[in-house]
């Protein structure tokens, strides 16, 4: 794995934290209203981690992990990521990303680490900030 890789690792295991414990923040809020445990175990985290990622992203290519590992998504033209943009990386990543890699591990990381095919996908790469 490419020292850039393992950075974008962490970065995404510390956003993970964060959108849990947002999310459990929320639960407290709504379970009065909601009962389904379904909506608190699956829909809540998943729409707020999306929600959260896309929201930051597209404030400057970074959630707070990013942020912490220094590190910055953008465009292939350096045009700032839209929101839309992130959500549709996001959701790509979560899912027809994960079947390549488990067909394809030696070819999953591109340009050291800086392309992964949910990057590539939608013309963006990740680099470290100066």
């Amino acid at each position: 794995m490419n020292p850039l890789t393992k950075k974008r690792t962490k970065a995404v295991m510390i956003d993970s934290v964060i959108a849990g414990l947002v999310s459990v923040g929320v639960e407290q809020l709504v379970r009065k209203k909601v009962k389904s445990e379904f909506v608190h175990a699956v829909i809540t985290p998943t729409l707020l981690t999306y929600a959260m990622e896309a929201w930051q992203m597209s404030r400057g290519g970074q959630t707070i992990g990013y942020k912490l590992m220094g590190l910055e998504l953008t465009n292939d033209d350096e045009t700032p990521v839209t929101a839309k943009q992130a959500l549709q990386r996001a959701l790509h990543r979560d899912t027809s990303s994960v079947v390549r890699y488990w067909k394809d591990r030696a070819h999953f990381e591109q340009e050291e680490g800086a392309v992964l095919p949910h990057d590539a996908r939608y013309h963006m790469h990740v680099r470290e900030k100066n």
